[in-house]
């Protein structure tokens, strides 16, 4: 089939699914998407940056935050090696545990860079300590969110965005480097991982918090993300877990018997992701509803508040908007969430907010601001490219805080140099 016949059948299949949602994805006149064009803007040149400089300062904060005095610099640790070969981690050094989100944007991370070596050394490390092999235990076939750097686990169950990390930087390794062997078989393991997100069975068993059923990562009814397959709680999501972008990813290379389901679950969650942002500042609670209500959870009532998960919601919709451009709004989602910030002072605004603007406090935080300078992707006014300079003249962050800030940091660089891509067949560079 032609490529241009292969686009319109994808569309066409998209729109007839997404008439499925509660709101029209858009025009027809909404212009190709990054994957499509092949063209993945480069905000850091629209801002007046050369593009060798831009280069340096991506390499720059690689190396210093996966290479880099291990004591005040570095989150990336190597960690001897087994019979698949070198371990490596990804530290949350103020929190001192090892999570499955940073292994996972670890990953994407070295993928999007072509660091073959740091990729699988992080994969390796979290097979060997993360991944639960025993179908009796509930967190069967799911990776630990929380770990000890001895490989302990801290807490066995899954947080879904690790997964959905995971499964996407494998099927873009495969389409980058090939496939090897073993756990290196990066499609084998994707498409293992995708199909137990949505098809796994309930399980009951004993952890470490006691008895416990859990269920697959995907609600099938309302096809969301759940925030937690624990079935006490997987009536729940977060609005900073659902990545639309990648389940398109998944809708064109994971098993053919659930493509129509991704499709779908992409809709679905730019619809929730409208739904959930503040009408006026477009700030995304921590914790939501499935209706998009935030949720205050009862160990944690701020929850309800946009606070540190919450960084990550526009990040997620400008990336969706700036690689498949299937919903006018996530264009209006991030032109509102920028003039928020810019009325609170582009050089003055804190992290933490009550979702109607109210100030919470938090101080000025630079994974905010990575994440703030992603929705320049999509946002049309021209306030855009202040966000993109206050990332470019942000320090990479060192210290206790070093870790989320730095991988929100390191990915944001990515994005705004166009850096971040979906490695697809027949649509990589």
């Amino acid at each position: 089939m032609p490529k241009s016949a292969s686009i319109l059948c994808v569309f066409l299949l998209a729109t007839s699914l997404g008439s499925l949602a509660q709101a029209s994805p858009g025009p027809a006149t909404t212009p190709a998407g990054a994957v499509a064009s092949g063209h993945y803007p480069d905000l850091f040149a629209e801002a007046g940056h050369a593009r060798p400089d831009v280069e340096a300062k991506i390499q720059a904060a690689f190396q210093q935050l996966f290479h880099g005095d291990p004591a005040t610099q570095a989150i990336y640790y190597e960690t001897g090696s087994n019979a698949d070969g070198p371990l490596a981690y990804i530290h949350d050094v103020n929190n001192d545990d090892v999570r499955s989100e940073g292994i996972s944007y670890g990953m994407m991370i070295a993928v999007q860079l072509d660091r073959k070596r740091e990729f699988d050394a992080l994969w390796n490390w979290a097979m060997t300590h993360m991944y639960q092999r025993d179908p009796s235990h509930p967190a069967y076939g799911y990776f630990a969110w929380s770990m000890r750097t001895d490989g302990v686990a801290n807490d066995p169950m899954p947080a879904p965005d690790g997964e959905e990390y995971l499964i996407t930087a494998l099927y873009f390794a495969a389409e980058r480097w090939g496939n090897g062997q073993g756990i290196y078989d990066y499609r084998a393991q994707a498409d293992r991982l995708l199909r137990n997100v949505l098809h796994r069975e309930a399980i009951t068993g004993q952890t470490i918090h006691g008895q416990m059923t859990a269920l697959s990562l995907f609600d099938p009814k309302t096809k969301m993300v759940r925030f937690t397959p624990d079935a006490v709680n997987a009536a729940h999501t977060d609005a900073s877990y659902h990545l639309p972008a990648f389940y398109e990813v998944w809708a064109r290379v994971g098993p053919q018997a659930d493509r129509a389901f991704w499709h779908q679950a992409a809709q679905v969650s730019r619809d929730y992701l409208a739904t959930t942002a503040h009408p006026k500042t477009a700030l995304t609670p921590d914790y939501g509803n499935f209706d998009g209500t935030p949720w205050a959870a009862p160990w944690r009532p701020d929850s309800a508040d946009f606070r540190y998960d919450a960084w990550r919601s526009a990040m997620n919709w400008s990336v969706d908007g700036s690689w498949w451009a299937r919903d006018h709004r996530e264009v209006e989602m991030s032109n509102r969430l920028q003039a928020f910030f810019d009325a609170q002072g582009m050089d003055a605004y804190q992290s933490l907010y009550k979702l109607d603007g109210t100030l919470l406090g938090g101080g000025r935080v630079t994974g905010l601001i990575a994440t703030n300078a992603v929705a320049s992707l999509i946002a049309t006014n021209p306030r855009r490219l202040a966000f993109v300079q206050s990332l470019w003249d942000s320090p990479v962050p060192n210290g206790p805080q070093r870790y989320y800030n730095g991988m929100l940091y390191l990915m944001a660089l990515l994005h705004c140099s166009g850096d971040f891509r979906a490695w697809l067949p027949h649509a990589s560079p």
